[in-house]
């Protein structure tokens, strides 16, 4: 099972997925990924009912019958700390007094949703035929209802104690999540960022533990990591940051700025933007504060009090209060069609054993 591609279980023409990226894709990279023969993702957590119905609407109906992927995030949702909230306006007040912004106007932002019974009841009758996981896996109940219409079922795992975890509890892939990839850390077994290693140290330890195909997430950006990936018995790639400089994404003019300069060579895991570490480019607040934060509330409540300042400093051309995900390897980025993209980076997998 473990050799099986990921191609072969997917039924797509190449083993390579688009990672699913909240707040800088919609539909239309999906599509495009699907139709140049690989697994095109939609993230979910960001979306309401009636955008999400919509996108996966879009979808289908452009992909003509060829799989593709929603993602997932399968948090707690955390109960709100006055206290935490408090210490965390405190430390960013210096910057509301610079922008002229005042704290008790702050109201609680979308924030991210978990998988729900009621997101099963939207989605079933679409049945996407590939659904992933991050922060874990949603309730058996609610896992079983997936699977009832013939989804494959994919989870990030950050170490093997997640890998074996997660295959324990069905899944049909497990995604190793090295330590180098951009956005939110899949973990969920342990908060110890110690515990989580680069992706060519997980890679290989996930493969000899585990029964199911293994997917190779982090820092993989052009064909040459494809290649390594697959050298190390990965079953197929997922590839997030090189996509996010394709005229299909909706990556900000400010992002993109940032990921074709010198700033990219510098990015560090960070929970300032959302309370969850996630990696990203170094800006000014993750100078100055540091880019972990003791005091910044719980996943997602962190979002709020931060969002007025980015949407001033955007507004002004700046990046400074702005979440700049990225993976540390942003040196394939290009500003090309996702399908030139993804034909690519399947150049890869030829020159793998």
């Amino acid at each position: 099972m473990a050799n099986l591609s990921i191609a072969q279980l997917l039924g797509t023409e190449l083993p390579l997925i688009q990672a699913p990226m909240a707040g800088v894709q919609g539909s239309a990279l999906a599509i495009a990924v699907s139709n140049a023969g690989a697994l095109g993702s939609l993230p979910g957590a960001m979306l309401g009912a009636e955008a999400l119905r919509s996108e996966i609407e879009a979808i289908r109906a452009a992909v003509s019958g060829r799989p593709y992927n929603v993602n997932f995030f399968c948090h707690s949702p955390p109960v709100p700390d006055a206290a935490r909230e408090a210490a965390w306006r405190e430390a960013l007040a210096p910057y509301y007094r610079e922008h002229d912004i005042d704290p008790a106007k702050i109201a609680p932002g979308p924030g991210r949703n978990p998988f729900t019974a009621e997101t099963a009841e939207l989605i079933e009758p679409l049945r996407p035929p590939v659904v992933s996981f991050h922060f874990g896996l949603p309730e058996a109940a609610l896992l079983a209802r997936v699977r009832s219409w013939g989804a494959k079922v994919l989870a990030s795992a950050t170490t093997v104690e997640e890998g074996l975890w997660l295959q324990a509890r069905g899944v049909d892939a497990v995604i190793a999540q090295g330590l180098e990839a951009g956005g939110h850390r899949g973990h969920f077994l342990s908060h110890d960022l110690t515990r989580q290693p680069g992706l060519f140290a997980l890679l290989p330890q996930l493969v000899a533990a585990l029964d199911v195909p293994v997917i190779a997430a982090g820092g993989i950006a052009d064909a040459q990591g494809v290649a390594a990936a697959m050298a190390l018995g990965a079953a197929g790639v997922q590839v997030g940051t090189a996509y996010l400089l394709c005229p299909e994404a909706t990556t900000s003019a400010i992002h993109r700025a940032a990921l074709q300069g010198d700033a990219a060579r510098h990015t560090a895991l960070t929970n300032l933007f959302t309370g969850r570490p996630a990696r990203g480019i170094v800006n000014r607040v993750m100078r100055e504060l540091g880019p972990l934060s003791a005091v910044a509330p719980e996943f997602p409540l962190a979002t709020s009090a931060i969002a007025p300042l980015r949407a001033k400093a955007e507004a002004a051309g700046s990046g400074d209060f702005s979440p700049l995900w990225s993976g540390q390897n942003a040196g394939g980025c290009r500003a090309r069609p996702a399908a030139g993209l993804t034909h690519a980076l399947a150049r890869g997998f030829a020159g793998a054993p």
